[in-house]
């Protein structure tokens, strides 16, 4: 396959390289093996004056809350009560999961994420549903169903036992298929897990090679909350207690940790899933970039649907940006751009795609991009910052089409 189109990617956290008609060749088996200036020559298509990029990183999402996007009802522990619970309370019904997986991956797909880490609902059926709907739709992804026993409605609590089977039983299924689906393992966060839960959780993930997600610090409330519950130190010494910080663990949010915390955590490998606009929707508070940066911290991007209001990572990019501003940090675009692409592949230790380069998988996204925009900073800017800018045109995974509009 030769596509013609301009190109642009990330280099570095400080650059990102604009061709303004370029010659991208994917091979049969959907890898990149020619990007540079076009110079003549044959094409299998002419996508000017569209824009390609590779594919966006969404490290934060649940699969749950795609039907409830907006549904805001106050912080963080009430919007759990009042709006997520009862929606996540549906997927025992295996007609919903499965409307919502296809609906799921298809919003996927449509916003240009190729790459994501999933939080599903605590029912073992759903979470089949969703890696059969992340199969079918061609798209990568680590996910799993939360783990809760605790702090939560008794229809969506599972005890220890039967979920770490199913968990097991699902990774047997879907670990490492086609070399695009991982399985993870996800305490939803201290207060829906009891300690034994949570240690045999790590205990899990660290003998079959699985990821580990979970929240860390998202609000105020939670976060005196879950130090009386465990009588800990600190909030991050009730993860480390349970073996969940670790070099293939990934923590969202990461507001209110003290500086000792960080430490612990840059020390550990984790990695940030920074979701800057889920933070401001629920008045969650900003994280603070520089505590990441001068630490060398892996850091990637989420959309955190359902809390954070769009599907769309250059939107999420934006609101990381303003983060940064309001923290009297003045980043550049080409970091953010970084971060939504090659740096959140690198985060969640997927080498093999999040630039346009030979040798990597062709995962890409096809852009509208006027033809009056030519200047490569402003190419770069109107891609993140222009927020009424058309939809995605068409994504493909291993150059594979798998949305086009």
């Amino acid at each position: 396959m030769r596509l013609r189109a301009r190109v642009l990617d990330p280099v570095s956290v400080d650059e990102a390289r604009y061709l303004p008609d370029a010659l991208v060749e994917v091979d049969p088996a959907g890898r990149l093996t020619l990007v540079e200036p076009w110079s003549g020559g044959p094409c299998d298509e002419d996508l000017r004056p569209g824009l390609l990029t590779p594919g966006f990183v969404d490290a934060h999402l649940h699969f749950p809350q795609t039907r409830i996007v907006g549904a805001a009802s106050g912080p963080l522990l009430e919007w759990l009560r009042t709006r997520t619970f009862p929606e996540e309370a549906r997927f025992a019904q295996a007609d919903h999961a499965r409307a919502v997986a296809e609906q799921f991956t298809a919003s996927l797909a449509a916003a240009g994420t190729t790459l994501c880490q999933a939080y599903g609902s605590v029912h073992p059926l759903a979470a089949e549903l969703l890696f059969q709907a992340l199969d079918a739709r061609g798209l990568r992804a680590i996910a799993g169903p939360v783990l809760m026993d605790q702090g939560a409605p008794d229809e969506l609590l599972l005890p220890a036992g039967p979920a770490l089977d199913a968990l097991e039983a699902l990774a047997e299924r879907w670990h490492g298929h086609d070399g695009r689906l991982q399985v993870a393992v996800i305490p939803r966060f201290a207060l829906s897990c009891t300690m034994p839960m949570m240690q045999a959780a790590g205990q899990l993930a660290r003998r079959r090679g699985l990821w580990v997600s979970t929240h860390l610090s998202e609000n105020g409330e939670e976060c005196s909350a879950t130090t009386s519950l465990f009588q800990a130190a600190d909030y991050l010494s009730v993860y480390e207690q349970a073996g969940l910080l670790h070099e293939r663990s990934i923590y969202a949010h990461c507001i209110h940790l003290s500086d000792s915390e960080w430490d612990r955590f840059a020390g550990s490998g984790a990695a940030v899933a920074h979701c800057p606009d889920s933070n401001d929707f629920l008045g969650s508070g900003g994280m603070p970039l520089r505590s990441v940066l001068d630490r060398d911290i892996p850091l990637a991007l989420g959309s955190d649907i359902a809390a954070g209001r769009s599907f769309r990572i250059p939107r999420i990019a934006s609101s990381a940006f303003d983060n940064a501003l309001r923290q009297g940090q003045r980043t550049s675009p080409a970091r953010w751009f970084w971060t939504a692409t090659r740096g959140g592949a690198l985060a969640l230790q997927q080498p093999q795609v999040g630039a346009l380069q030979p040798g990597l998988e062709a995962d890409m996204v096809l852009h509208s991009l006027p033809e009056w925009v030519e200047d490569p900073q402003d190419v770069l800017n109107t891609l993140l910052f222009h927020q009424d800018a058309p939809p995605v045109l068409r994504t493909w995974v291993r150059g594979r089409t798998v949305s086009q509009r």
